[in-house]
């Protein structure tokens, strides 16, 4: 029987256990996206993660478009960022980076008055958080096929920064509703050329950037993320599950070291007949290491790795306020509970606050 306290391998990685910590983006970078010093301590602190995802992190200007996110593009961003890496390895952690382009949801105000970019020409719904507050998005210019090999080459070159601000890996974010999910879904791409239409299409952009990124760190060290039951940002598919099933398959072929998919369970405990939604037909099709993440708890978390559903878990808001997570889910700990009006302010308060459970009894 499988534990979520088994060692596993992961590609060119030895996991300690299987909880990872999740990809959470926090705001806490400067206005010029570069990593700070309160960044250092608070991934220090969640270290004893069998692996931790960073936030998302943009590989150009044109694919950032959120407050005081970081980016890996600038020498003060790749060195910012080394010394959040130095701080997790010192403690005897892992982290690779994910790598983000947020097409359509870019506001102009990110690029000096510019049109963000995307699958097609679409608009995304609700109102982006900017400097100056809350405002409408503007539509979105379609990529060019000229422009896809500048594209390519941005995640690569970012991979070649995280490599030198030393991080374990890398992972492609293809989720919720960002650029690489617009071209995947058919609500979001439009186009007549051979990025769109086809299902095998519509993955082309997936599987260049996956491919290309592979070639500067290795495919066991690659992984990508994907949301194949979400409805994020005004994007989704009419048929999800043969384009996440060929999705699975193309990237299984890569050989990447891990898959991750944002994946609710459904109501209840894992039993027999009960599983999320698409990741057991996705398990089929993938070969690597499947990890699972989205709104679980230990028992669930711990029933779907014995059942076979997922290779391990991912845990998101449970490591905001509990930076020594894997201890009290092994020890069975009492889970302190965050602030959810901390979550992405500039300060420490909410960030690093947290104690271990032993200083918080002490």
């Amino acid at each position: 029987m499988t534990s979520l306290f088994q060692p596993l391998q992961m590609g060119a990685l030895e996991l300690p256990h299987r909880i990872l910590m999740a990809p959470m983006t926090r705001g806490r970078g400067t206005r010029d996206h570069v990593p700070t010093t309160v960044m250092v301590d608070y991934y220090a602190q969640r270290a004893s993660a069998g692996l931790i995802i960073s936030e998302a992190i943009g590989i150009s200007q044109q694919g950032l478009g959120w407050a005081y996110a970081t980016g890996l593009w600038s020498k003060e961003q790749v060195t910012g960022w080394k010394l959040i890496t130095d701080a997790v390895h010192a403690k005897g952690g892992r982290i690779i980076a994910q790598l983000w382009h947020m097409g359509r949801v870019v506001h102009p105000s990110f690029l000096r008055g510019g049109q963000p970019v995307s699958a097609s020409v679409t608009t995304a719904p609700g109102l982006a958080h900017t400097y100056a507050g809350k405002q409408p998005y503007i539509a979105a210019r379609a990529l060019s096929t000229e422009e896809f090999p500048e594209l390519v080459e941005q995640f690569q070159q970012a991979t070649r920064n995280a490599i030198e601000a030393g991080f374990d890996g890398v992972q492609v974010h293809a989720a919720n509703g960002y650029l690489i999910d617009q071209f995947l879904r058919d609500s979001g791409n439009f186009r007549t050329d051979s990025y769109g239409g086809s299902i095998d299409n519509r993955i082309r952009l997936l599987k260049e950037v996956t491919e290309a990124v592979a070639e500067v760190i290795g495919a066991d060290r690659t992984s990508v993320r994907l949301s194949p039951s979400s409805y994020d940002l005004g994007v989704r598919d009419s048929d999800p599950e043969p384009l996440f099933v060929r999705v699975a398959q193309v990237l299984s072929e890569i050989g990447i070291a891990h898959l991750e998919l944002r994946e609710p369970p459904l109501d209840g405990t894992f039993g027999a007949s009960e599983r999320p939604p698409l990741a057991s037909i996705i398990r089929q099709a993938f070969k690597g290491v499947l990890i699972l993440n989205s709104d679980y708890d230990f028992e669930r978390a711990q029933a779907a790795v014995e059942a076979g559903f997922a290779d391990a878990i991912a845990f998101g808001r449970p490591f905001i306020a509990n930076p020594d997570l894997p201890k009290r889910l092994r020890d069975r700990l009492p889970l302190s509970q965050d602030d959810a009006s901390t979550w992405f302010t500039q300060s420490a308060e909410g960030y690093t606050s947290y104690p271990a459970y032993e200083t918080a009894i002490a």
